[in-house]
């Protein structure tokens, strides 16, 4: 077994206490664990564990559940309390459904059965060392977002595909051309129109935003041209439009494929001219504007399909960007979760554990940067006070995107296997007997209370 003041670079230096009385596994499972890179210390007793993680931080903590001294679960508590991300791994022969679930509410990151193959765990802790660093170089990357030079103001993200962003947006911003911008529903299409903004010599003036998709054809022109006093029923006074009010500054049009022709027309004298006059009106309106679009569509189909101007797509194509969609974004899930978290938690610091941060980062993840958001927000929601968020309110849970929720499948360990076996039969059979209870504890066999405390822990109504 290594010793406790020694590193090793293959396992990125993690700590792991391991805490188990049989002399047999601790030898050696301590033994691989070491071999494998990681700084291990090894206890035989509960308090001696607790007293341990009071006096030194972990990374890892691998526990029995039964132990002289103080029990595995007193063990799970000690190391949440000292270090809320430290991962902690339960090991028990004897295992039953309502210790996992009480381990797991307790914020345990695995649980597993007695016997079981030491290149399981080490394959786990192996994970858990490659989320680290994953978290750890994101930290970093967030940091030099901070600094000059660096990222986008406003967008968080440092993977291949966000890097070219990067670099076609900063050399853009400073000139006056128009953007383009494509990308699906959600990817942040207008946070990347506020930094081209904000880092355009146009930053102090104003920015403008308006959905094209958002208004009738009539509404629309009048929110862009404004119109004067009589134009039509209701026009009690002159009323200047949007590119008025973003004269010397930036306008974003939004979901400019949803643009009807009639009003495209006018947008393209407005950039070829930058003049237009407002609706029942004759007096030329000059302005200074620069003007970035987005799509959430390909353009140029439009354009084929005779639904979009050609020249009035060449006009707005000057500099192209194309925003990648979340699934396309390599390591960037882990550091927007982390954002959001800081964002939404009202000061309060939370964890999220890395097998699910390995769920996140595997599921397509459809609405986008949008979508995970939305989901961050919920799990805070409903944390109900716990400082871990769980898996099942940061990613859907119905049947066609189960399998992001959970680890490859030849991964997962006996207990997680018989926990979800045991959740799938006590819907069958509460469904086969039109949900009634009484039936339902005699066909498996078991008291009413204990049906009731097993679907209450797996949150079965």
């Amino acid at each position: 077994m290594s010793d406790p003041g020694c590193r090793s670079d293959g396992g990125n230096g993690m700590r792991v206490l391991l805490v188990e009385d049989e002399q047999t596994i601790a030898v050696t499972l301590g033994d691989d664990l070491a071999a494998a890179g990681y700084e291990v210390r090894h206890v035989a007793d509960g308090k001696q564990a607790t007293a341990e993680l009071e006096r030194r931080s972990y990374d890892v903590v691998i526990t029995d559940v039964r132990l002289p001294g103080a029990d595995g679960l007193e063990v799970l508590k000690a190391a949440k309390r000292a270090r809320p991300d430290t991962e902690v791994i339960m090991m028990t022969a004897y295992a039953t459904v309502e210790h996992a679930v009480e381990a797991m509410r307790l914020g345990a990151d695995d649980y597993i059965q007695k016997p079981f193959l030491n290149e399981h765990v080490v394959d786990r802790l192996r994970r858990i060392g490659k989320y680290r660093a994953l978290v750890t170089e994101n930290q970093r990357l967030k940091e030099q977002l901070q600094q000059k030079d660096g990222g986008l103001p406003g967008v968080i993200g440092q993977s291949r595909a966000m890097q070219s962003v990067v670099k076609t947006v900063r050399t853009v911003a400073v000139t006056d051309a128009s953007v383009l911008i494509e990308g699906e529903s959600g990817t942040g299409k207008e946070r990347v129109a506020r930094a081209i903004h904000g880092l355009s010599p146009r930053k102090d003036r104003a920015f403008v935003a308006l959905s094209c998709g958002a208004l009738p054809d009539t509404l629309l022109e009048t929110e862009l041209f404004g119109h004067e006093k009589g134009a039509f029923t209701d026009a009690g006074r002159q009323r200047r439009g949007r590119f008025e009010i973003a004269d010397g500054g930036t306008i974003f049009l939004d979901d400019i494929d949803d643009m009807p022709l009639s009003v495209q027309v006018k947008l393209l004298r407005v950039l070829q001219e930058r003049e237009f006059e407002r609706v029942g009106g004759e007096e030329l309106v000059q302005v200074d504007i620069r003007v970035v679009a987005a799509t959430k569509v390909s353009l140029i189909e439009h354009v084929r399909a005779g639904k979009f101007r050609e020249d009035l797509f060449y006009r707005l194509n000057v500099v192209p960007v194309r925003l990648p969609p979340l699934r396309e974004r390599e390591g960037d899930v882990p550091l927007l979760v982390r954002h959001f978290i800081d964002k939404l938690g009202g000061g309060r610091s939370y964890t999220v554990k890395t097998d699910v941060l390995e769920a996140m980062s595997s599921y397509p993840w459809p609405g986008n940067v949008r979508e995970l958001e939305n989901r961050c927000a919920q799990a805070i929601a409903l944390s109900g006070g716990a400082t871990v968020l769980r898996k099942e309110h940061l990613l859907p849970v119905d049947r066609t995107r189960r399998a992001a929720l959970e680890p490859p499948e030849q991964l997962r360990t006996l207990r997680e296997v018989l926990v979800e076996a045991e959740r799938r039969h006590l819907e069958h059979v509460l469904r086969s007997v039109g949900g009634h209870r009484t039936k339902a504890a005699s066909v498996l066999g078991i008291s009413r209370k204990v049906l009731w405390e097993k679907l209450k822990d797996y949150g079965i109504s």
